[in-house]
C-alpha cells in the first residue's frame, strides 16, 4: 500500500499519534503532530503545528487529514512517523516528492505488543485497542454540575434532558456554566462564614448563571444565601420567579429594575454584572464598590464608549483600522476599570471566562475587596489618569468613582 492508502487504513480511533518532521523550510511549522480526538460524538483529528515558540490545534475530518498529511509530505516535510495499535508506520519524501513507505505489524503477545524482531527491541506498548470513550475531548472534563445527573433549572433552560443529558445544541452553555462555577468555587475563601450570603446579579437576563449559582452554594455547598437577580424585561423576570418557585429556592428572587437606580440594600457579599452592555457595567461596578462588597465578577460587553472617545496621535497609525480600534478599546475599557477596582483596594484579575471560538467578549474582571493605604490609591489613581490623558478617554467609571 502506498502512503495514502495506509492513511486511510490508519487513521481511526486506534491511532497514538503521527508526527511529521524534518522541515523543508525555516520559516514554516518545524513539526506537526495529529492524534485522534472525539467532539460531540464525532471522531476528529486534532492537528498540532509548532512554529518557534507559538504552538496551533486545528481539528480535521479523516478526509482533510489525508488530504493534508499528503501534501505536508509532498512539499513540507522529510519524514513521518506513525504509531497505532499493531502497527508502526515510517515515510520518507525526497526531494522530489517521491515518498517511501515501511510499514511493521507488531505481533501481540500477551498484554503487550512486539515487532517481528529480536528480543529486547520490542515496544512496551499495550497492545489491546484503544475504547473510543478515552478519545473524548471536552467532555472529559470533571464538570461541577457533572454529566449524567440532571439539574431541574437546566432542564428547563433547555441545556439538559430529564435523564441528565446535555442536549448537543446547548453543550457551549453547559460549558458555560461550568466555568462560571469553578470561579465562584475559587473565592469561597473570601465570602464570610456565620452569616447570610447576600448577592445581586444586575442584568440577569434569563438566569442561567444566576441559577447555576445559587444551587451550587445553596443545594451543594449548603450556604444560606439571599440572591437578587436584576432585569428590565418584565417577561423575563415573570419566567425566572416562576421557575424559582417550582423548585422551591426561597433565597432567590428576581425584580424588575435598573441598576443606576438600585438602593434596595446597604450589604452586599457579592456582586455579578454578566453582559451588562457598555456603561452599565460601569453603574453596577461603582454600587459594588459604594457597599464594600467583598466580591465581583463581572463580564463587561458591548464596550463602546471609549471607541467613541479615543483620541490618541500616537495610535493613529493603528486606529485608523475600524475592528482593531474596537477590540483594543473594549480591552482598554477592562484594564482601566480593573485598575479603578484596584485603586479601591481589590485585588483583580482578568480572565478568560470561555473560549473565544464561541465569543470574542470572553473576559471576566473578577475582583476580591482588600486592604490599601491612603499612598497606595493616591499613586494608582494618578497612573490612571496618566493612561486616560494620553488615550485622550474619559471613562463613566472614573467619572462614578
Amino acid at each position: 500500500m502506498n502512503l495514502e492508502e495506509n492513511l486511510q487504513d490508519l487513521l481511526n480511533q486506534n491511532l497514538y499519534q503521527l508526527t511529521l518532521s524534518g522541515a523543508r523550510k525555516p520559516e514554516q511549522a518545524q513539526k506537526i503532530k495529529i492524534r485522534p480526538v472525539l467532539l460531540r460524538g464525532e471522531l476528529l483529528f486534532q492537528k498540532t503545528s509548532y512554529e518557534g515558540t507559538k504552538v496551533f490545534h486545528e481539528n480535521l475530518t479523516k478526509e482533510a487529514a489525508v488530504a493534508g498529511i499528503m501534501k505536508a509530505m509532498q512539499e513540507d516535510f522529510k519524514q513521518l512517523a506513525l504509531e497505532s495499535t499493531g502497527v508502526r508506520l515510517t515515510a520518507l519524501s525526497s526531494k522530489k516528492g517521491k515518498i517511501t513507505v515501511k510499514r511493521t505489524e507488531l505481533i501481540r503477545e500477551g498484554k503487550k505488543e512486539k515487532e517481528d524482531m529480536p528480543v529486547g527491541q520490542a515496544p512496551e506498548r499495550e497492545a489491546s485497542g484503544r475504547n473510543i470513550s478515552e478519545l473524548a475531548h471536552n467532555r472529559k472534563k470533571k464538570y461541577l454540575l457533572p454529566e449524567g445527573t440532571a439539574v431541574p433549572f437546566l432542564v428547563d433552560l433547555g441545556v439538559q434532558t430529564k435523564d441528565g443529558k446535555i442536549i448537543d445544541a446547548r453543550y457551549d452553555k453547559f460549558r458555560q456554566i461550568n466555568r462560571f462555577l469553578e470561579l465562584i468555587e475559587d473565592i469561597l475563601p473570601e465570602l464570610p462564614e456565620g452569616r447570610t450570603l447576600r448577592i445581586i446579579d444586575f442584568g440577569c437576563g434569563k438566569s442561567y448563571l444566576t441559577f447555576a449559582a445559587y444551587y451550587y452554594l445553596h443545594e451543594i455547598k449548603g450556604c444560606d444565601l439571599r440572591v437578587t437577580g436584576l432585569d428590565l424585561k418584565a417577561d423575563v423576570i415573570d419566567s425566572c420567579n416562576a421557575l424559582r418557585d417550582k423548585y422551591g429556592y426561597t433565597g432567590l428572587n428576581f425584580e424588575i429594575g435598573n441598576i443606576k437606580d438600585y438602593d434596595n440594600t446597604d450589604r452586599v457579599d457579592m456582586v455579578m454584572t454578566l453582559h451588562a452592555c457598555d456603561t452599565a457595567t460601569d453603574f453596577a461596578l461603582e454600587k459594588a464598590v459604594r457597599w464594600g462588597a467583598g466580591v465581583i465578577m463581572s463580564v463587561p460587553c458591548c464596550q463602546h464608549e471609549i471607541n467613541r472617545q479615543i483620541d490618541c496621535p500616537e495610535l493613529e497609525s493603528v486606529l485608523k483600522y475600524g475592528i482593531i480600534k474596537e477590540r483594543m478599546s473594549a480591552l482598554i475599557t477592562d484594564a482601566l476599570r480593573a485598575g479603578k477596582l484596584e485603586e479601591y483596594g481589590y485585588e483583580t484579575r482578568i480572565l478568560e471566562f470561555i473560549d473565544m471560538e464561541h465569543t470574542p467578549k470572553n473576559l471576566m474582571i473578577r475582583a476580591v475587596k482588600r486592604t490599601v493605604s491612603a499612598e497606595e490609591r493616591a499613586r494608582k489613581k494618578e497612573e490612571l489618569e496618566k493612561v486616560s490623558d494620553f488615550l485622550g478617554v474619559h471613562p463613566t467609571l472614573q467619572k462614578l468613582l
